[in-house]
């Protein structure tokens, strides 16, 4: 590795850079490419075991501003690529950025880096099937200031920028002495002559009526927000058209920018609020109606995380305002005072028949329809605080429901407008469970000011029952994107995609661990639903597979231990007469016997329970989840939602401070 002038750049020149701490089997070769001078890195099937990977390790980072690494990479056949960042002293690394489509050409990503006072590590881990012929390479890794939205496009790969081809319009490189002399194009922005390049677009081969050309960004990998500014010219008969859009991976396209004339006489600048909470593109569009639409310039696209640089004053939005889990109080949610209060903050000791908070499983929550309010006819609205319209929000939230014969209005919720009037149900319910926890996701997005009410409406007193609300959070940014595919960060796990890494003990236990969802078998013990959501997965030991005293260990993927305290949580579930032990192992690498860090026995509670468990261990280690049964079938024991986390436990530490921001993160092993 070679930092010259703020850039860190891979140079890979001789074999002798093969790591002798890699296994025997892991070669990496260096091969001369046919279009580009030097060399390339690559882990190829032909000598590697299909279940190894190949790791690249940097050396240790300290990049005190927001940086970009473009990689310059190819995946021949069935593999997959990887970056990982490793921080000092954590015990988990963060996935950044992964790829597992073949290609016949060389690709380039582009991934940001975060400014960060810790040092770190990076790892780019290969991973080609062990079928021949395929393998993962790289030819070039660079550490660039700035952000990969940013360009001047004096670089030969344009910054990762890519043109979406049209057979008749595209984007193309300007500028450079071996330009046509006859042409009207400018000179270019960042050096001012015509040695310098830009991004153009011609409408001389257009045939159609609006054919379309794309110039689009890298996609960012970690939010941004602030003050996009690029320059442009723009020479266009009327009735075409030149706007800058932004597009999520959903594929969904938001405007952010069209010019005010046809026509400059030289590059102006633009400046334009940007906000990126999740991944995004800025896509730079333009339509010609014919071949004498004209044409349209930019360059020198950078980016502040200032606001004031776009001469705006930028509001603070701030949805965790709208956050609550109801155990100091109902945060900045109320009641109508013109009605008696249907909705009242409880705590209940579980038992058979009804559940505890969702938060904690012994904490508060807010009960409708109680003893106190037990009458036919009433209406009972839950106002939250009030938020910025223009934004797309997600909302999240837990419910129980008790005693329904008909649930079309046990919990509804509307969107109202700072004067109150209802504008839209976005939610209610068709039919659910009784007595379990329920998430439910929610995205909605208004012009103006709003707020969420969540209703619940008795009409008759023989069909009605209890509704519980409890762990309301509201982000910024559409579900579907935030949650992703339920990655959790790293060292989390909520089992919904698989065990992530972690494995069961065989050789000395006499039962398993099992991943399912929904009730378990045996009657009057287990769970009736997982934590995270109600309908989602969890693990659990099944008692009637075993015998009394039987043992059922699930052990973490190897945790690297780092100096200072580490805090683990995670949720419980220990409910049935003839319930036995569970115990919370660490197995130190180089030790033989496990240490208890934390143990329960008997019943506990029909309710999910949360657990914290303090510890330390500065070298290599596994946390052990270790389950013994009672002396009856009804001793099911369940986990979920397993949480580490840098730093002691604390007396606060709500499951939306983890649950309720997802982003791209995952834990590697």
């Amino acid at each position: 590795f070679i930092l010259n002038h703020g850039i860190l750049i891979i140079s890979l020149v001789s074999l002798s850079f093969l790591s002798p701490s890699l296994p025997p089997t892991l070669h990496y070769l260096f091969m001369p490419l046919s279009f580009f001078t030097g060399r390339f890195i690559t882990a190829d099937s032909s000598f590697i075991d299909g279940r190894e990977k190949a790791v690249l390790v940097s050396p240790v980072l300290e990049l005190l501003d927001w940086s970009c690494l473009r990689l310059v990479y190819q995946i021949t056949g069935d593999g997959s690529l990887q970056l990982h960042l490793r921080p000092d002293g954590d015990n988990f690394d963060y996935t950044l950025w992964s790829a597992d489509k073949p290609s016949d050409s060389w690709l380039i990503a582009s991934i940001d880096l975060r400014n960060t006072s810790n040092a770190y590590q990076l790892l780019l881990e290969g991973r080609p099937s062990e079928e021949a012929g395929n393998s993962v390479a790289i030819f070039e890794i660079h550490i660039v200031p700035g952000y990969c939205i940013e360009c001047n496009f004096e670089e030969h790969h344009l910054c990762g920028y890519s043109n979406h081809w049209n057979p008749n319009v595209n984007w193309y490189v300007g500028g450079s002495l071996a330009r046509d002399p006859q042409s009207n194009l400018p000179d270019d922005h960042t050096i001012n002559n015509q040695r310098g390049h830009y991004m153009y677009v011609d409408s001389v081969y257009a045939k159609r009526f609006q054919e379309v050309a794309k110039l689009t960004s890298p996609m960012t990998t970690t939010p941004v927000s602030g003050c996009l500014s690029f320059y442009y010219q723009r020479d266009q008969e009327r009735g075409n058209i030149f706007s800058v859009f932004t597009r999520d991976t959903l594929g969904h396209y938001e405007e952010i920018w069209r010019p005010e004339v046809y026509a400059t006489t030289s590059w102006r600048l633009v400046n334009v609020d940007i906000k990126a909470p999740h991944p995004l593109e800025v896509v730079y569009e333009v339509a010609f109606n014919s071949a004498r639409g004209g044409y349209v310039a930019i360059d020198d696209i950078s980016f502040s995380p200032e606001f004031s640089a776009c001469f705006v004053s930028e509001p603070v939005v701030d949805p965790s305002i709208a956050n609550c889990d109801f155990e100091e109080g109902l945060c900045q949610y109320y009641q109508e005072r013109v009605e008696s209060k249907v909705w009242n903050r409880v705590s209940v000791k579980p038992n058979a028949y009804r559940i505890g908070d969702h938060t904690t499983g012994t904490g508060s929550f807010l009960l409708a329809n109680t003893r106190f309010t037990s009458r036919p006819g009433y209406v009972g609205r839950l106002h939250g605080p009030f938020l910025p319209g223009n934004h797309k929000y997600c909302l999240r939230f837990h419910y129980a429901l008790h005693g329904f014969r008909k649930v079309e209005n046990a919990l509804v919720l509307y969107i109202y407008d700072q004067h109150n009037v209802a504008q839209e149900k976005v939610w209610s319910l068709a039919d659910t469970t009784r007595d379990v926890w329920t998430g439910v996701d929610l995205t909605y997005m208004k012009p103006m000011v709003t707020k969420v009410v969540f209703v619940s409406i008795c009409k008759n007193f023989w069909d009605c029952g209890q509704v519980a609300l409890d762990d309301i959070t509201v982000t910024i940014g559409d579900c579907r994107i935030t949650a992703g595919p339920l990655r959790p960060l790293p060292g989390q796990c909520n089992f919904e995609t698989g065990d992530c890494g972690y494995s069961q003990e065989k050789e000395t236990d006499k039962g398993d661990w099992l991943r399912v969802r929904g009730q378990t078998p045996t009657s009057y013990t287990g769970p009736r639903g997982d934590h995270t959501t109600g309908v989602g997965y969890f693990m659990y030991v099944e008692a009637s597979l075993m015998r009394p005293g039987h043992t059922a260990r699930l052990l973490s993927s190897d945790l690297r231990g780092s100096a200072g305290p580490q805090c683990l949580v995670f949720y419980y579930h220990m409910y049935g007469s003839g319930t036995g032990l569970l115990s919370v192992l660490l197995r130190r690498g180089d030790s033989e016997q496990d240490t208890l860090l934390w143990r329960r026995r008997g019943e506990q509670s029909i309710s999910w329970m949360r657990a914290t468990v303090d510890y330390e261990c500065d070298r290599r280690h596994q946390i052990i989840f270790e389950a013994i049964r009672g002396p009856s079938i009804r001793s099911d024991i369940a986990i979920d939602d397993i949480v580490f986390k840098k730093g002691p436990c604390t007396a606060v530490y709500t499951l939306y401070s983890i649950w309720g921001n997802f982003n791209q993160f995952s834990m590697t092993s």
